[in-house]
């Protein structure tokens, strides 16, 4: 699972039928280099499946691959990658540097 900030989402005119009635959500995953600061992303934008309802701006978690499809098993849905959570906050302590001897 990787943490991204939803960044939009995506509307299609027209789908298969297995993705009718699925939000995409635009995510945009977080770095490590962002995630200490007030503005976190940075990473390149993926498209995910998203039943949660996560708002512009929220911090997400996802999975992705053959993970991302399993909630819709037995059918088959098309997709690479799917919202498991909404975050309330993120704590995040960089780890000290080791210091060579």
């Amino acid at each position: 699972m990787r943490l991204g900030v939803v960044r939009g989402t995506v509307v299609l005119s027209l789908a298969v039928p297995e993705l009718q009635g699925i939000r995409l959500a635009i995510v945009e995953p977080i770095t490590r280099e962002s995630l200490s600061s007030a503005n976190p992303g940075g990473g390149k934008p993926i498209v995910a499946a998203d039943q949660l309802g996560a708002a512009h701006g929220q911090i997400v978690g996802f999975v992705e691959g053959r993970t991302a499809a399993s909630p819709f098993y037995p059918s088959k849905v098309p997709v690479d990658a799917y919202c498991v959570l909404i975050a309330d906050r993120v704590d995040y302590l960089r780890s000290p540097r080791k210091v060579s001897s």
